[in-house]
């Protein structure tokens, strides 16, 4: 069997390496500078969560797999699926508790002062993807350790998840030029970069959309999908959160337990003067 624990740290650093190629030979937004500070911030935030995961989440999460596939406890185990069915349902199923969760982070305000964390990032690009703050990923990935044995989802279909995640995520978030005639054909199916950058609006209406992280039907499914035609106009980031001290490591760190905290999202505007088709 492959190691995909392995597999999808050399994909997304593979992933990163080609992005950034990418983004400074087909940039979306031109004219950027200090992308290595910039992406230096965001990528050792993101190695942070990885050694916390490696070392708090990762047993923990494998121990209940792993019990969870011996047991045969779980909606999947139950219904006695071929692995290539249980496999797919399998990815279906944790792209949509993954839309849920997006759609938490952006409801309850406790949730979102973790989250903004990532959505006060005033330059999307490809490093964008893993700027998560640390206690957020430690809250998900304790979730998971209730929703692996209530789907019966295997390891190997969570890492292979994981797997396709990283890639998708990188993607989106990237400072890409994709043409609009294929990211209409891709947004069908998978969350396309024109998608995600409607997500990363100052407009509240405009955030509060389009939360799919691979699959893009559940947004629609949801009644979240927004589009919006000038994307080069999108302002990215947070009002209170331009100053250059939000954007360094440390206050990244601290800033959902510094003012402004815990009065949950900032007021959403009438849809009917934000809202762009």
């Amino acid at each position: 069997m492959i190691d995909l624990s392995y597999a999808q740290y050399i994909i997304a650093a593979f992933g990163l390496i080609c992005l950034w190629g990418l983004e400074s030979w087909l940039p979306f937004m031109k004219g950027r500078r200090r992308r290595l500070r910039h992406a230096s911030r965001n990528l050792t935030l993101g190695l942070i969560n990885a050694l916390v995961i490696a070392v708090l989440a990762a047993p923990l999460v494998g121990l209940v797999a792993n019990w969870a596939e011996r047991s045969g406890v779980g909606l999947l185990h139950s219904l006695g699926l071929s692995a290539v069915v249980s496999t797919i349902l399998a990815l279906l199923l944790l792209d949509g508790w993954m839309y849920i969760w997006h759609w938490a982070n952006h409801r309850w305000p406790l949730l979102w002062c973790f989250h903004r964390v990532h959505h006060s990032d005033p330059e999307l690009d490809a490093t964008s993807a893993v700027r998560f703050h640390t206690v957020e990923i430690l809250i998900s990935s304790a979730l998971r350790l209730a929703l692996i044995p209530l789907l019966g989802i295997s390891l190997w279909q969570l890492l292979l998840y994981d797997v396709l995640l990283l890639p998708v995520i990188q993607f989106h978030h990237s400072n890409v030029r994709f043409p609009e005639r294929w990211d209409r054909w891709l947004r069908v199916l998978i969350a396309s970069p024109a998608m995600h950058r409607v997500h990363h609006s100052r407009i509240r209406v405009e955030t509060d959309s389009n939360y799919a992280s691979i699959f893009s039907f559940w947004d629609r499914l949801g009644r979240t999908f927004r589009r919006r035609i000038d994307l080069e106009n999108i302002c990215y980031g947070l009002a209170n959160y331009d100053g250059e001290e939000w954007q360094r490591l440390t206050w990244l760190l601290q800033s959902p337990f510094i003012a402004p905290t815990l009065e949950g999202p900032p007021p959403r505007p009438d849809p009917a003067v934000a809202k762009h088709h």
